[in-house]
């Protein structure tokens, strides 16, 4: 068997001919890299000139996508969305800044996914509550916004729902992290922790491991599992439950990791932005279309939502519901559509349902996580 560097002729390369190899390719690698900058360089001009938005979520969607197509391996395709994000955030930070809100402090999974998201060429903008996420977007101190929405241990994330049914925000785009989580501590050690430390999201999905392990110890909601680590990183009777990156950033121990009820444990993120500065992502082939709605309590309602996505093909991937603190027992429900209102089926399907609902606000319309 033969490869284009080598036959069974001639000698395996030594170890630092392969590395004289590698050197040359990066060589090539960053001058193709350069090349692509001042082709973005170029692009970015143009949309000045148009008045047109630098970062178009779509776009970037089906440039993954095209290229985790095209990929003969043996690069995994999961590594071609992570290095590609981090190429195109290095090229939009030529042609603007681009400024990011999400929970903080520094170590939150929140950052995390917004760093996943949009490349680490971004200005972080980190925020006390997912309040203040709204907020600073909202206001323009931001570009983008970054909240959990859904965990598949807890569920919904009842505030960034909540915020939703009043926001003028809509989302542009979504992605989702694998959260492990790890108890962290000053000294490296179980003895002596009085309280755990963490937002009340991870508290739930760590609850079988606290409770067999540290059965007497508080459950101390914070703002934030980040502010967690650092009250822990300042008292010796803390403990906070948070990610590796955040043990490093507050330089405490991982005490026990991975304590998470479920070893699958994922958080879903959306990406918000104000309508007024930036459009809503065209299709993209692979896309999601998320409303609230609500319905007048009378027999027969739900069937009214959910006929129209059936009469016209339309899948919903997504029902939660939430009480409408009303008083009256009346609930909004968070609904997930597959497809894209450019779309005649899901168009036709969306203009039905908002004639059965008392209320029908549409949150965005968005490319589906490109892992």
């Amino acid at each position: 068997m033969t490869t284009p560097d080598h036959d069974a002729a001639s000698p395996a390369p030594t170890l630092p001919e392969l590395r004289d190899r590698i050197d040359a390719l990066d060589r090539e690698l960053i001058a193709m890299l350069n090349r692509r900058a001042r082709l973005a360089q170029e692009v970015g001009e143009i949309k000045k000139r148009e008045g047109s938005v630098v970062f178009r979520p779509e776009r970037e969607a089906q440039v993954i996508d095209g290229l985790k197509q095209f990929n003969p391996g043996p690069l995994k395709n999961e590594s071609v969305a992570p290095i590609w994000r981090e190429i195109m955030s290095a090229c939009r930070a030529l042609e603007t800044p681009t400024r990011v809100a999400y929970l903080g402090p520094a170590g939150t999974f929140s950052e995390e996914a917004a760093l996943g998201f949009f490349g680490s060429s971004i200005v972080r903008v980190p925020c006390a509550s997912i309040d203040e996420v709204f907020r600073n977007t909202s206001a323009g101190v931001a570009d983008f916004g970054v909240v959990p929405v859904e965990n598949s241990t807890e569920g919904m994330v009842a505030r960034s729902l909540d915020i939703f049914l009043t926001t003028p925000l809509f989302i542009i785009g979504e992605t989702s992290l694998f959260v492990r989580h790890n108890l962290l501590r000053k000294e490296n050690a179980l003895d002596g922790i009085a309280a755990v430390c963490a937002h009340p999201q991870a508290l739930a999905q760590c609850h079988d491991w606290l409770s067999l392990h540290l059965p007497h110890a508080e459950r101390r909601p914070v703002s934030s599992n980040a502010e967690g680590a650092r009250l822990a990183a300042q008292d010796s009777r803390l403990a906070g439950i948070a990610s590796a990156r955040a043990a490093s950033e507050y330089g405490v121990h991982v005490v026990a990791p991975a304590i998470q009820n479920d070893p699958h444990n994922r958080t879903r993120f959306a990406i918000v932005t104000d309508p007024h500065r930036h459009p809503a992502p065209q299709a993209s082939g692979h896309d999601c279309t998320s409303l609230v709605v609500s319905v007048v309590n009378r027999p027969g309602a739900m069937y009214d939502i959910l006929a129209p996505l059936k009469r016209h093909g339309v899948s919903m991937t997504r029902l939660e519901s939430r009480p409408a603190r009303s008083g009256q027992w009346e609930y909004y429900f968070f609904i997930d559509l597959q497809g894209h209102p450019e779309q005649p089926a899901v168009q036709t399907a969306m203009h039905e349902l908002r004639e059965a609902c008392a209320f029908f606000k549409v949150l965005g319309a968005y490319p589906i996580d490109a892992h």
